[in-house]
């Protein structure tokens, strides 16, 4: 991914008001972001935990959306669990619900797209192995463009369904 400025992060955002975007906190190590290893931005909110967001390169231009995770349960929670975007395989609550509202009228209606995403959203470093995950278990064949592609591809059709 190319690296982003915080006003660029601030304007892509196509699911809340330029106010929500202007009052997000960006991610704390900002300044040391590995954007070469990224596939797409994600973080979750420093000061709101249920909060995180997802910026990438959308049909030629940066989106940004902004998620809500579930409260669900994770004390003792062992079930493993896989992101769609990484197929990583997680455990202990590794793996949330995130949603997003969707843009335009839609989105002001309470219209939301759901999907199960790393709950840290670090789906690029997982698939690069500059992460590991406990709940990594599988031994998958692909190499690592193979995954790339398969990530990107699923981030791309999430923005979609976020966007129409």
């Amino acid at each position: 991914m190319e690296p982003l400025n915080e006003a660029e992060i601030r304007a892509s955002f196509v699911n809340c008001t330029k106010g929500e975007a202007s009052r997000m906190n960006l991610p704390r190590d900002f300044a040391e972001l590995p954007w070469a290893e990224l596939d797409f931005l994600g973080w979750r909110d420093p000061g709101a935990p249920e909060r995180g967001y997802l910026v990438a390169e959308h049909q030629g231009r940066i989106v940004g959306v902004a998620l809500r995770s579930g409260s669900g349960g994770g004390g003792g929670f062992t079930a493993r669990s896989i992101c769609t975007l990484c197929k990583t395989t997680r455990t202990g609550g590794g793996v949330t619900l995130m949603s997003a509202r969707r843009a335009g009228e839609s989105g002001r209606n309470g219209n939301t797209v759901g999907q199960y995403i790393c709950a840290d959203l670090a789906c690029s470093l997982y698939i690069r192995g500059k992460k590991v995950s406990a709940g990594t278990l599988l031994d998958e064949t692909l190499d690592l463009e193979s995954k790339i592609a398969r990530t990107r591809s699923g981030v791309d059709a999430f923005l979609k369904r976020v966007s129409r």
